[in-house]
């Protein structure tokens, strides 16, 4: 997979196996290719667990699962929202219980998805792809995202295990009226924002807002910084086909963070300051820029309205294509726990539609495929410059995976040591060796398990 492109080749129309050659199908060979019709299920309750808990994204579900409702009258919706740290802790538990949910979403890559298939928690929903039309709803790209392997060793291939609704991607929100009084444009390119930096210190005025109280968003801003110095070192490394982490983009990130903190460019406290009271004081003026995710700007816009401008990541030239951390959000998986899978899969439909990718626009949410809606926004607003962004990003194939998708335990290990890193505790020569041992290690298991899968063949 060459990144996230929108413009890549779809794949194939109707209700196709794997890409992996198998045949992932919930039946088995000769499954029912039939539209499923939630009104004949009898009376159904479908516990969903999400971790929408922000305006925007909550206002689209929560508007969303009414429609479901009234259309379906014998479905209820159960709904169980947690924060994303919660959902990552506990979902394994609930999943492996004697009471599990029907639908959850589940955090792509090694750490979550994949745990989850080769522990035989979630389905696999090809046949359901093929009803629904999903592999022509989604680029393959996308939906390539939420694959696994049949042995359960790789993610980006194999059978699909979820579709997502959001598209998302770390950006650059901007404070209008801060820069103005420092006499500060927008910044076009990378270099415009970093000289923006120590003009704002002098004024008085605190560059990036930023909270790593709950450790993931250094993880983005090393993303982006990580990205501007090589894009496609990063992306491969993720998709386990690069040289690791042991190199200059992962030293020079960590740096550019230690500078930085010591320049005060950061937040002072920046590892006790959480994320939500970091995005309300930057919504309060403190601050003039924000490096942070799309799911952000319904909730900012609220209280910031005009003064609020979003972008991503500048460019190294003023016309360059951009690049930065992001793809789409955390994918919507049927369990193999729920008594109503067909139910499960319809309702996954009907949140990712057309009509959803509208409503979702509606409540500044930016859709993984957008909308009508969308070609509505007047390019003027920030949501406009949200869904420019979007375009432009998959325009130039500029987004690259998370970096917590790259092993297991790569979400710990990454957010710890950036914390250190932050804190004065870790160097980025020990962050780069720590990081490489890790994925060496996996990579090294991850071959060999593959070597015994096709021995046993």
């Amino acid at each position: 997979m060459a990144g996230l492109a929108l413009g890549a080749a779809l794949l194939a129309t109707a209700c196709v196996p794997g890409t992996d050659g198998s045949n992932a199908t919930r039946g088995g060979p000769g499954a029912s290719t039939a539209i499923p019709d939630p009104a004949g299920a009898g009376k159904v309750t479908l516990t969903v667990w999400d971790q929408e808990i922000r305006g925007g994204t909550n206002g689209a579900i929560k508007e969303l699962n009414d429609e479901f409702q009234e259309k379906y009258p014998n479905v209820r919706i159960r709904r169980v929202v947690r924060s994303f740290d919660n959902l990552k802790t506990t979902l394994k538990l609930a999943l492996s219980g004697n009471n599990p949910p029907d639908v959850v979403q589940a955090n792509q890559g090694y750490p979550d998805m994949v745990a989850f298939v080769q522990a035989g928690l979630i389905l696999p929903l090809d046949t359901y792809a093929g009803i629904y039309d999903w592999n022509t709803r989604y680029p393959g790209t996308l939906l390539n995202l939420n694959r696994v392997s049949a042995d359960g060793s790789t993610f980006g291939t194999g059978r699909l295990y979820g579709i997502s609704q959001t598209g998302e991607y770390i950006g650059l929100y901007y404070n209008k009226d801060v820069l103005r009084d420092a006499g500060l444009e927008p910044p076009r390119t990378w270099a415009d924002f970093t000289a923006s930096l120590p003009r704002l210190k002098q004024r008085g005025e605190l560059p990036v807002q930023f909270g790593n109280l709950d450790q993931f968003p250094a993880i983005h801003t090393f993303g982006v910084l990580q990205d501007q110095f090589d894009a496609d070192q990063a992306r491969d490394t993720v998709l386990g086909r690069g040289d690791g982490f042991d190199n200059a983009s992962t030293r020079r990130a960590a740096a550019t963070i230690v500078d930085w903190t010591k320049r005060g460019y950061l937040a002072e406290g920046a590892n006790g300051l959480g994320y939500d009271d970091a995005a309300k004081q930057f919504a309060s003026g403190d601050g003039a820029y924000l490096l942070t995710g799309t799911w952000l700007l319904a909730d900012l816009k609220k209280s910031m309205r005009d003064r609020l401008g979003f972008m991503p990541p500048p460019p190294a030239t003023a016309e360059g294509p951009p690049v930065t951390t992001g793809g789409q959000g955390l994918a919507w998986s049927v369990t193999t726990g729920t008594k109503h899978p067909d139910v499960a899969a319809a309702y996954l439909d009907f949140i990712t539609n057309e009509h959803a990718a509208d409503v979702m626009t509606r409540h500044g949410v930016l859709p993984a495929v957008p909308g009508r809606a969308a070609d509505r926004v007047s390019p003027d607003t920030v949501d406009g410059q949200m869904i420019a962004g979007w375009k432009r990003l998959n325009a130039a194939d500029g987004l690259v995976p998370y970096l917590d998708y790259a092993t297991p335990t790569f979400y710990d290990t990454l957010s710890k040591n950036l914390q250190d890193v932050i804190g004065g505790k870790v160097s980025p020569d020990r962050l780069a060796t720590t990081l490489d041992r890790e994925y060496d290690a996996f990579s090294a298991k991850r071959r060999a398990g593959r070597a015994g899968t096709e021995d046993e063949r």
